[in-house]
């Protein structure tokens, strides 16, 4: 399937993570409760009903990070009383409308043996977060320029029947020369390979990026929030667990999805 995007219910993109952790990407959940998540290593999003209760905030706030919130990229529901809004950034969602997908024939797959490269790039030009296992969520290419990368894009989120494409970026000294473009149509080739339909994330502040999804033929489908909470302390305790350490999967984690 190359030409063009399948018709579907978008419906399922109402709450990517969830549908994404309870369907393709099972095999990564955490759960507690009706709560599911990515390995804080892997990615700062997870799933919450969408009409969450009192249980299912109380089985969140076990999830508490290192600075003792949780990220909630995309959550919708409001926060109880008691917990505090430690970050709020507006964000898109857009969906495929008519991306010329195609190939590239200079695009590499990049894999775990390139992380250190990716983490460095990313380090650099803070497309927002890509963690050490980030690249095992799907397929990833990257450019390179006399072996050093320069460029990277892949897939995270897998609601069913779509694939969001993630982790855009290029090198400071390289843009300005369609690397961006190039990949995101090479990701947006393979997902439309399996079948499946590519949507993304940004923040609603990033109006560049936003005139280039746009401009390659994605359309805007919804405002949403990248947001943080910390939760009252002694929900945290009452959860049975101590702030998790792991990695830094709160504040500056959910800086763009």
């Amino acid at each position: 399937m190359t030409d063009g995007p399948a018709a579907r219910p978008l419906d399922v993109l109402d709450n990517p993570g969830l549908a994404s952790l309870t369907g393709p990407h099972a095999r990564f959940a955490e759960r507690r409760g009706r709560v599911v998540r990515y390995p804080v290593d892997v990615s700062p999003w997870l799933g919450l009903p969408a009409e969450p209760d009192a249980a299912d905030w109380a089985d969140l706030a076990g999830f508490a990070g290192a600075d003792g919130s949780v990220p909630l990229p995309g959550v919708g529901a409001p926060v109880p009383a008691g917990w505090e809004l430690t970050f709020d950034v507006a964000g898109v969602q857009l969906v495929d409308e008519g991306v010329a997908a195609a190939p590239d024939a200079e695009a590499v797959p990049l894999g775990p043996d390139d992380v250190p490269e990716m983490l460095d790039l990313v380090a650099r030009t803070r497309p927002g977060p890509f963690l050490p296992r980030t690249v095992e969520l799907g397929a990833y290419l990257g450019l390179r320029h006399r072996g050093a990368l320069v460029a990277m894009a892949g897939e995270r989120l897998r609601p069913p029947g779509f694939t969001e494409i993630s982790a855009v970026c290029t090198d400071p000294e390289y843009r300005g020369r369609g690397l961006a473009a190039r990949l995101v149509r090479a990701v947006a080739h393979g997902i439309r390979e399996r079948g499946e339909t590519p949507f993304l994330h940004t923040s609603a502040r990033n109006t560049g990026a936003i005139r280039l999804y746009e401009a390659l033929g994605f359309g805007l489908r919804r405002s949403l929030s990248f947001r943080a909470a910390r939760p009252p302390l002694m929900a945290v305790q009452a959860a049975g667990t101590a702030p998790d350490r792991a990695a830094e999967n709160g504040r500056t984690a959910v800086r763009s999805g």
